[in-house]
């Protein structure tokens, strides 16, 4: 008896060398929430239409006329929703889009536009432009570094964090650099919250190649809304300028101190010896014993007893 082997999704054997874009699971529920899309909105869409418009044509014809607007709105919320795995996707990938078509179709211009000479001489001043002045090359450097942590961010997700049953990514909002490295802010979806972060901060600084991250809500009322602080260089060492030096006159003389003779090697018989104060406590007990001596004791008089053995005092 042959082993039989093991099942494939879908039916079908993966071929070698596919890359895959979009995950089994999410392409399932899309196409889940898709259907259910397209009927409420057929069945709604379609309720009103012939409400409004059996008021100016026949019923029957109102209620076509709802069929026929439900189906298509119904249409345009299945193909939204069946799409919108790749447009995130494409969200993603938008700054690497938009650097492409401006390139090809930037250098598309240059070459049925101008002179050779004229195109080379652009060319140089756009990449070595950026390359020779510090400030342009570290901005550039800055920005590149935020469309890479989004996409290490993605991967995290992907990888090690856990989504939620449909596995649907949490949405990878903007980025921009900050003094120490980036900060990026991301929107979670039903399945993650802040403390499942907060657990894996060390695995995502390696996967961002920073030293440390940290993770805190951006808005007090959306505990979905998070900003994500990725640290990379320490800026406390570093020298900053400050606009008060500004603001001191150049010419100002500067005051001359007169430095006084300070003794280096001393020697016992060098210090001069002072008298032992007592000690304050010592001298507070002293005046109350002092106090409590020169008040005289109250002499108390001893008891008269009667034949009968009572005090006469109490008769007195």
């Amino acid at each position: 008896m042959s082993k039989s082997s093991p099942r494939r999704p879908f039916g079908r054997k993966p071929t070698v060398g596919t890359v895959t874009v979009i995950e089994a699971r999410v392409h399932r529920s899309s196409a889940r929430n898709a259907k259910l899309a397209f009927f409420l909105t057929l069945v709604v869409v379609g309720l009103l239409t012939a409400t409004v418009t059996a008021e100016q044509v026949h019923p029957i014809l109102a209620l076509l006329l709802g069929i026929v607007a439900g189906l298509l709105c119904g249409a345009a919320a299945w193909a939204l929703v069946r799409v919108w795995p790749v447009i995130r996707l494409l969200w993603w990938w938008t700054p690497e889009i938009l650097l492409a078509l401006a390139v090809v179709y930037g250098w598309t211009a240059l070459a049925r536009y101008t002179h050779p000479i004229l195109r080379f001489t652009v060319i140089a001043l756009v990449v070595g432009g950026p390359a020779a002045v510090p400030a342009i090359r570290r901005r550039i450097i800055a920005l590149a570094w935020c469309v890479i942590v989004r996409h290490r961010l993605r991967v995290c997700f992907a990888e090690f964090i856990i989504a939620n049953q449909s596995g649907t990514l949490p949405l990878i909002l903007l980025a921009r650099p900050t003094p120490v490295g980036e900060r990026v802010w991301i929107y979670l979806r039903p399945g993650l919250s802040h403390t499942d972060l907060e657990g894996r901060l060390d695995k995502i600084a390696v996967a961002c190649h920073a030293s440390t991250v940290l993770i805190e809500r951006a808005s007090p009322s959306n505990a979905a809304y998070m900003r994500v602080d990725i640290k990379r260089r320490e800026v406390l060492t570093a020298t900053v300028g400050s606009p008060l030096v500004d603001l001191v006159d150049p010419d100002t003389p500067s005051p001359i101190r007169s430095v006084p003779d300070l003794p280096t090697a001393l020697d016992l018989p060098d210090i001069t010896l002072q008298p032992a104060t007592d000690n304050p406590v010592r001298t507070a007990s002293r005046r109350m014993a002092a106090a409590s001596a020169s008040t005289p004791t109250p002499v108390i008089a001893p008891a008269v007893s009667a034949n009968g053995g009572d005090d006469v005092t109490d008769w007195i």
